[in-house]
């Protein structure tokens, strides 16, 4: 199997992991930039800059301190969202994910359609990203941080690390001006030299960290651990104050549900959005599919048709979304020939007209807790009745009312002689609603299964009056 790493980097991720921002803003950390928007960069911001001078370029621009315990939070949300993409994922703090992507890229058809997939993943939830891809995990987080934006195999290797500066692995300060010293600028000049008059002259730590990225040392990582329970909470870049804004915000929370879901190996069949208002108060959205899934967009088209007609009581100013009911997924296997897409069946589309209509505004026929066929069945919101299941066969036709059957030496009649394919079946229930006005009342019968000569199926009874035909078999 080939040992493929894909570095995920976001250039801005201190700044866009922060709730309430509006440009032009930047994040400080020790009075000097780190990060700044498009607006800020459009009047002179940069990184590096100090606060007094970013301040005197753009007076407007909106400063925020850097939290690293949000990063945190922010960053293992986005490893969960990855499990869609691959099991093993990597933090690589403050601003980057390592995606060991080799034994995925049949299901995906190959290297370039994954990185297309998981690009466009970032895009839709609007993070700003820099990614490479290369045999070790090191090389393609040094690449992905100098912008490579490319997928260098193993031959590739040492040509594509060569010009890359010796600033970017994050080397002490005092370690890069010791190499500036010597004349050492970039990597491709310390692999020129000798490994063991490095290690005298620099340390350790630097020359193993480029023997790592070239592959000549082992480099093993810690695996990302999906949690055992998803619950996961954003706060937004503003208040919203109409539901239907909360898509947005929504999709990266469903995103990284959809991506634990796969990193399980689990589905959902229910989930909860609760929204924190600005007034204190906390109301909740559940969202329930009518069968398990761990697809991201089925789950946002359901949750877009809840926003359609909600009425939110405040302004919005964080989500929390919770996973209700998870179940374990079972291996299937694939199907010969084509059939609908996935989500597209017709749990998918009851699901939405509840959700579109109303739970009251959608019947289906559900299965109530009663052995006579008559009343075995009713119409109704599935989600509120009993679970049930039958052993023995039934027809999808029942009649209104039994017909009589005509009896001869042979047996009963119904279009020719019937042939009884099952032994009988006993059913005797109802005792309780006996002599009761529209009630089917208590009830004696052993049923069969027969079929008759021209190749039809039936379900008949026979009880103390005779034979009845009861129901017809598709």
């Amino acid at each position: 199997m080939r040992v493929l790493w894909l570095a995920l980097h976001f250039p801005l991720f201190a700044l866009e992991s922060l709730p309430l921002r509006q440009s032009p803003s930047a994040v400080v950390g020790r009075g000097r930039i780190l990060a700044g928007d498009p607006g800020a960069l459009a009047a002179g911001v940069v990184p590096g800059q100090k606060l007094s001078t970013a301040l005197g370029l753009a007076p407007e621009l909106r400063v925020f301190e850097r939290d690293p315990a949000r990063e945190a939070q922010t960053l293992a949300g986005l490893a969960c969202a990855a499990g869609r993409f691959t099991p093993s994922v990597s933090l690589a703090p403050p601003d980057a994910l390592l995606l060991e992507i080799g034994g995925c890229l049949r299901l995906f058809g190959g290297a370039p359609a994954l990185v297309e997939a998981v690009l466009a993943a970032c895009g839709e939830q609007g993070w700003s990203v820099a990614w490479a891809a290369a045999p070790t995990p090191l090389a393609a987080l040094w690449l992905a941080r100098a912008g490579g934006r490319r997928i260098v195999t193993a031959a590739q290797l040492p040509a594509a690390l060569a010009p890359l500066p010796c600033t970017l692995p994050g080397w002490p300060a005092a370690l890069v001006a010791r190499l500036e010293s010597f004349g050492l600028r970039c990597l491709g000049d310390l692999a020129t030299l000798p490994s063991s008059g490095l290690r005298q002259r620099i340390g350790q730590a630097p020359v193993d960290d480029l023997l790592r990225a070239r592959g000549e040392l082992p480099d093993p990582r810690r695996c990302f651990v999906f949690p055992e329970c998803f619950a996961t909470t954003l706060e937004l870049p503003s208040r919203v104050e109409h539901a239907e804004a909360l898509a947005f915000a929504g999709q990266r929370l469903l995103a990284a549900l959809a991506g634990w879901l796969h990193g399980r190996q689990a589905l959902v069949r229910a989930c909860t959005l609760h929204l924190h208002h600005d007034d204190g108060s906390r109301s909740a959205l559940p969202l329930r599919l009518g069968e398990a899934s761990a697809d991201e967009a089925r789950l946002l088209r359901l949750l877009r048709e809840h926003l359609g007609r909600l009425t939110l009581a405040a302004p919005v100013e964080a989500l929390c979304l919770e996973a209700d009911e998870v179940l374990a997924q079972t291996g299937d296997s694939g199907q010969l020939f084509t059939e609908a897409m996935a989500g597209e069946g017709a749990a998918a589309c009851l699901e939405r007209l509840r959700a579109r209509l109303g739970a009251q505004a959608v019947q289906v026929l559900g299965l109530c807790a009663d052995h006579r066929p008559e009343c075995a069945t009713v119409a109704g919101d599935p989600e509120r009745q009993p679970a049930a299941a039958l052993a023995k066969p039934r027809p999808l036709w029942l009649l209104p009312t039994p017909q009589p059957l005509a009896e001869r030496a042979d047996g009963p009649h119904w279009h020719g002689p019937l042939h009884l394919v099952t032994r009988g079946e006993r059913l005797e229930s109802g005792w309780w609603d006996g002599g009761e006005e529209n009630a089917a009342g208590d009830i004696r019968r052993d049923y069969f299964v027969a079929r008759n000569q021209r190749g039809q199926w039936a379900w008949i009874f026979r009880d103390a009056r005779g034979w009845f035909l009861h129901g017809l078999f598709a």
